[in-house]
Parts: C-alpha cells; structure tokens; sequence
C-alpha cells in the first residue's frame, strides 16, 4: 500500500509489470499498488526506470527514491523522503502512522 509515515516520508509496496507500453498506476494488486513501466526486467533497467517515474510522480529527485526491498522481484518496497506532493491516482490509498 502507500504508507505515510510521521517524519513525511512515504513507503509504497509495489507490484511491478514491466514491459508494459506506458508507465502508469494500475490500482490494487492485492496488498500491494500495481504500477506498469515500460523498461524490461533486464540488468536492473526496471528498477531503475521506475525509480525515475516515481521520482516524477512524487515530484522529487531520484536520491530521494530509495529501494529498500525486492530488487530482483515483481513485489517491491519503496521509500520516498520528503515528497512535495502524492499524485491523485494514489490519493485513495494513502494511510497514515
């Protein structure tokens, strides 16, 4: 899901489809936010595609994008530092701790 935490920051657990024909939020997945990429699952591209689209979506630099878990899996935990902003197709999922 997409957790905001006290100090600003927010975690996102992520079910990712990679090769998709454009990058976009797809909804639930069971826990987790589905998001499709359109980079392959090849030599750490994935990941490092959808660090930048989510650096675009929360309106931030690509360091404050931070993988934490599942670098070689389709279930993937995200941490954003201090978003500027959530985007509205995630709005409905934000919880806060």
């Amino acid at each position: 899901m997409l957790t905001q935490l006290d100090n600003g920051d927010i975690l996102l657990q992520l079910h990712v489809q990679p090769g998709a024909s454009r990058d976009q939020f797809l909804g639930l997945h069971g826990d987790a936010i589905k998001v499709a990429i359109k980079a392959p699952p090849v030599d750490g591209k994935a990941n490092a595609h959808l660090q930048q689209f989510l650096a675009q979506s929360f309106d931030v630099s690509k360091r404050q994008v931070l993988l934490e878990k599942g670098e070689l899996s389709r279930q993937k935990k995200w941490r954003i530092l201090a978003p500027c902003s959530v985007p509205d197709a995630l709005q409905p999922y934000l919880e806060s701790t």
